[in-house]
This record gives structure tokens, sequence and C-alpha cells, in this order.
């Protein structure tokens, strides 16, 4: 039904406006799309922009399949440098991300951070040069043919990582994984509009 839509949309050439609740046909029918939320319009943007940067914590939770992990973590700021401090781990943050929480005054604030399943790795090429590395234990592990999906804790945070099929990784397994740090959002913890993308 999507393709016979899209394949209409391309032949009239003009704007349609459809409704839906799935985030699928969303992304692949839409060339802009409004997330609303009780009514209340959260974000207008393209596909890509609003899974890239998403504007609140309930559009970078709804775009995206499985969703985005969300963690509670308390940043640290010593000079330029800034870290999330989540479950005993200490995640550094990159520059540009790292002035946004400066100058926001969010020193020893508790906020939200953000990391896509895609963007948790396990792959030991990732690891070497990864600036955030933790072991979890397997919980579930779900073959989907082309991806894996790999669910674990990390402190009291149910996590997700979307990862290659060849890994080797099975529940009760302890694993490695890195998080791209290039890719955590940071949310505000009482408005939930983002801080960095």
């Amino acid at each position: 039904m999507r393709i016979e839509i899209a394949k209409l949309h391309q032949r009239l050439g003009t704007t349609i406006i459809y409704v839906t609740h799935d985030q699928t046909e969303a992304m692949t029918l839409g060339t802009r799309i409004v997330v609303m939320k009780d009514g209340v319009i959260q974000q207008v943007d393209t596909p890509q922009n609003l899974y890239e940067k998403p504007q609140n914590l309930f559009v970078a939770g709804f775009m995206g399949s499985p969703q985005m992990n969300f963690l509670d973590a308390v940043v640290r700021i010593n000079g330029t440098a800034v870290t999330l401090e989540v479950a005993g781990q200490s995640i550094p943050l990159p520059p540009a991300k790292a002035k946004k929480l400066i100058d926001g005054g969010y020193n020893g604030k508790t906020v939200t951070m953000g990391i896509r399943p895609e963007d948790v790795y396990d792959s030991e090429m990732f690891i070497e040069t990864a600036k955030c590395v933790f072991s979890s234990t397997i919980k579930v592990y779900e073959l989907l043919g082309a991806e894996v999906f790999l669910y674990f804790d990390l402190g009291e945070f149910a996590m997700t990582a979307r990862v290659d099929p060849r890994s080797n990784a099975r529940p009760g397994d302890t694993v490695r994984f890195a998080f791209d740090v290039e890719k955590i959002h940071v949310f505000d913890k009482e408005t939930e509009q983002v801080i960095t993308n």
C-alpha cells in the first residue's frame, strides 16, 4: 500500500496530507512530517531531521524502531571537558555537545541521555577506538535476519543494541559494548527539550 501511495504521489505531483500513527509509514511516505502529541505539534521537519535531530524526548522516542535508549545521567563539567555519569560509567561528550551543557549551566544536574540502538556497538573494531566502553550481560538475543537486537542493562536502565548478525553474543554472555559519543542526544530532564543534537 505504501508503494502504491508513493507512486500516486509522484504521478500526481501534488501535495498530499496523509495521517498515520505508524512512524514507518510517515518516514517512508513523507517529505515533511508533523509530529503531534495530544493535539499539540511537537516538531515539523524532514524524515531525516526528525530521526537525527529530534527536538524533544517524545519525538526522539517515537521515531525509530526499536526506540531510542534513554538513561538518566549526571553532568560533570571540568573546564571545557564534559562527561555524563551513568551507572558508574563516565561518558565523555564531544566539544560541540559539551559547550551546550556548559553554556546552559548543567553542571551537577541530572539530564536524560539518549542513544539509538544502532549507535551501540559490540564489534571489537569499534571498541578499540571508542571513548566509552562498558560490559553487560545479555538478557535476550533476537535474530532478525539482516540484524540482531541485543537486550541488556546498564545499571538500572534497559538497553537495546542493533548489531551485525555475525555477533557471537548470546543470552548469559558478558559482552563489551561501546557508544558512538558523536551520536548521543541530551535532553533537559524537566522540560524534555533537546539540549544537544
